[in-house]
């Protein structure tokens, strides 16, 4: 005897049996706590720029472009999208799921400085970023409008009476100000003709190099190259090799003697985390034929690795 002869010799229990069992499954089925919406920390962060009295086009080509192509040397970005208006720019970075979003801020945070010195001096402040929940959406809009009020003043109210005023009611987690229209006045300097003037603005120092005697080659960095390109600069040096390095820190406007500098030299390497944005704006600007290391693997460049490639040019 075994436990299905007891359901074989009785088939109208095991029918009753069955039937009731699926009753109590249906009844159940509406009182099971799952969430529609279930909460997962997604890997996803935001990051805004504001520069008062840019277009969409001046925001997309001058500040949107260069955090983008920095982001895009990060490991584990899953999706990236962008999106300007009049004096605003905001960048969604979603990470693969496995990625730690902590870790991921690190690596955003780096991007940024490394992008600085690609970005309009008129900025009133670094970009800034957040973790984002992409199933978040706005409960409530608010539009403004006024007959006898400029868009600036109308601005004002709604950052610094009507946003504080709604962010001190319990249970919101955000309130944003968007299609803001600054009062700002863009003033751009030529610094070569304002030292012909003698007026003072925009002291850019001289580039300075770490020339030894006989070197042929310049190593030129810029942003978060300076560590691998003085590692690699050193082993080369050790090895009898002879090699000049230098380290850009202002790009707009460029050193005043930058183009003796890189004139100077028979070969320029140019080492960067990206597609090559400073070697373009080199072979424009002063016409010499540099040459472009790039890494965008999402990983810094080895010191090892630019050693070989500079003893390679050597």
């Amino acid at each position: 005897m075994n436990v299905s002869e007891i359901f074989i010799k009785r088939p109208i229990a095991t029918s009753l049996l069955m039937a009731g069992i699926a009753l109590m499954g249906v009844i159940s089925y509406g009182s099971l706590p799952v969430s529609d919406l279930p909460a997962v920390d997604y890997p996803t962060v935001q990051v805004q720029a504001s520069l008062p009295g840019g277009d969409p086009a001046t925001m997309a080509s001058t500040v949107a472009s260069p955090l983008e192509r920095q982001f895009t040397t990060i490991a584990g970005v899953d999706e990236m999208t962008s999106s300007s208006s009049a004096g605003s720019t905001n960048i969604t970075l979603s990470f693969d799921l496995d990625r730690n979003v902590d870790s991921a801020i690190v690596d955003v945070q780096t991007a940024i400085a490394a992008a600085m010195p690609l970005l309009p001096p008129t900025l009133t402040s670094p970009p800034s970023f957040r973790k984002q929940n992409p199933a978040d959406q706005p409960i409530l809009m608010l539009n403004l409008t006024s007959s006898t009020l400029s868009m600036a003043a109308v601005d004002e109210f709604a950052e610094n009476v009507l946003a504080p005023r709604i962010s001190t009611v319990e249970g919101v987690s955000q309130v944003q100000v968007q299609g803001a229209q600054k009062y700002a006045v863009r003033v751009q300097l030529d610094p070569d003709r304002m030292r012909a003037q003698k007026v003072a603005g925009i002291d850019v120092p001289d580039l300075e190099v770490d020339h030894v005697e006989g070197a042929r080659l310049l190593v030129l960095g810029w942003g978060g190259t300076y560590g691998p390109i003085t590692a690699a600069v050193k082993k080369v040096r050790e090895g009898g090799g002879k090699v000049a390095q230098a380290h850009l820190r202002y790009l707009n406007p460029f050193p005043r003697n930058l183009g003796d500098v890189l004139r100077s030299y028979d070969r320029v390497l140019v080492p960067e985390m990206n597609l090559g944005q400073l070697v373009k704006l080199i072979r424009a600007d002063f016409l010499v034929d540099a040459v472009g290391y790039n890494r965008i693997r999402g990983l810094p460049i080895r010191s090892s690795e630019l050693a070989s490639a500079i003893e390679a040019m050597l």
